[in-house]
């Protein structure tokens, strides 16, 4: 039996750019992508703006995702990345990597302002919409 790939793909990038909207639903997010860390390629994202190229973001962050990774596995250390956080003066950057029985080897990037979010609830948030997501 012949399996139409295609169809696939599209159910693939509608399940993704939902999960992506979701993601902006947040308070305070200024953008959010799935970042393939393999390749470093940026699979969806939603938001960002002059000042937030989230394509360059996704490809620089994928270093901090494999270095941490690295460290894990060095330290010999029975754990997984739930996230990652990184605090900057005027934002919040969380990525998340996308739980590794779902067979994937991809984060969820997601950017918010400080001033106007609410860290607890957005990593909150980040988890339902990992949680949804079907890839």
């Amino acid at each position: 039996m012949r399996v139409d790939r295609s169809f696939e793909v599209e159910v693939l990038r509608v399940n993704i750019d939902e999960m992506l909207r979701e993601a902006m639903a947040v308070e305070g997010a200024v953008g959010v992508s799935l970042v393939d860390y393999d390749s470093g390629m940026t699979l969806g994202a939603q938001g960002g703006n002059a000042l937030l190229d989230l394509e360059t973001a996704g490809a620089g962050n994928t270093e901090v995702v494999r270095a941490k990774l690295r460290t894990i596995a060095a330290l010999q250390l029975d754990d997984a990345i739930e996230d990652i956080l990184i605090t900057l003066s005027k934002q919040y950057h969380i990525i998340r990597p996308l739980a590794e029985d779902k067979g994937t080897r991809m984060f969820l990037y997601l950017v918010l302002d400080r001033s106007r979010a609410n860290l607890a609830l957005a990593r909150l948030h980040l988890r339902r919409v990992e949680q949804a997501l079907i890839v």
